[in-house]
């Protein structure tokens, strides 16, 4: 899928009357396996990016290169959409065009910009907002480092739970008129809140990980919601594998007594070895 088609993709979900759940990637292998399964799309988390690549919890180390990168190789290696956490932007509102234009080079289908203050405030413990015109200004940024019309720009805010609903709805409004195509919030937590951002606004909506009260897809569907995060469980699951596997190794486990362990089968086919072996016939001459 040509990385216009996968852009045209994410639209129609955007476009379309149901509430989906996103597949949680940071790597070749977990969107293959994600495109395998048949997710209509995947979502790769900042907080994601600072496991997978850097082994570092989420406080902004990460440097816009090394996600770029890893949003290039995996979009080498599978044709799903990806919606790309770009945190804040990596800086003011002329970063937030580099960075645009570098995630837009590496083939995501879409990408949020934020408005959370990073990093992290000297002498601060709680999360805070950079201001409404600081905030929008990145968006307007943003926007206008577009090349691709069909690149989907998602303007994200935090407010719900570092302010207010009513700020949250005032910084939706802006990013809504200055021309973003959806509306990202985090923090929300009651059906209440939800009823008040889908009154106000009109752009498609995605949430971030909604708890139990907003766990009905067709109720999140009536009230614009297109994407619900479901967190980032895959990561944690390949750690536990890992430190399992690694212990039992440690420990004396021969090869053989290893258990959770992928088949040849599914490593065959995550790592696509029929292509591979196909195109060693067909180019090298070696025989299968």
């Amino acid at each position: 899928m040509a990385w216009r088609d996968r852009r045209g993709a994410l639209r129609a979900i955007l476009t379309g009357s149901a509430c989906v759940r996103p597949a949680s990637v940071y790597d070749a292998i977990s969107i293959r396996i994600a495109d395998d399964l048949g997710f209509p799309f995947g979502m790769f988390g900042g907080s994601v990016a600072s496991l997978a690549i850097l082994g570092d919890p989420d406080i902004a180390l990460i440097t816009l290169t090394e996600l770029a990168e890893q949003v290039r190789r995996m979009s080498r290696a599978a044709a799903l959409p990806v919606v790309v956490d770009a945190d804040h932007g990596y800086g003011n509102a002329l970063n937030v065009r580099r960075t645009v234009e570098e995630l837009e080079a590496a083939g995501a289908a879409g990408l949020t910009i934020e408005d959370t203050l990073l990093p992290q405030a000297y002498g601060e413990a709680k999360p805070q907002l950079v201001s409404r015109e600081e905030g929008l200004g990145k968006i307007k940024a943003a926007l206008d480092a577009r090349r691709d019309p069909n690149l989907v720009i998602i303007g994200r805010t935090g407010a719900c739970s570092i302010t207010s609903l009513d700020d949250a709805i005032e910084r939706a409004l802006a990013y809504q008129a200055a021309g973003v195509d959806a509306l990202f919030f985090t923090g929300v937590k009651t059906r209440a809140q939800l009823e008040a951002i889908s009154a106000a606004t009109t752009l498609p909506i995605a949430l971030g990980s909604p708890p139990a009260e907003l766990g009905d897809f067709d109720h999140l569907a009536e009230r614009r919601v297109r994407i619900a995060v479901q967190g980032h469980a895959p990561i944690a699951a390949a750690t536990e594998a890992v430190f399992k596997t690694l212990s039992a190794i440690k420990d004396g486990a021969a090869p053989k007594a290893l258990t959770g362990l992928a088949s040849a089968e599914l490593m065959d086919k995550v790592t696509r070895a029929d292509v591979v072996a196909e195109r060693g016939e067909h180019f090298l001459g070696v025989k299968r």
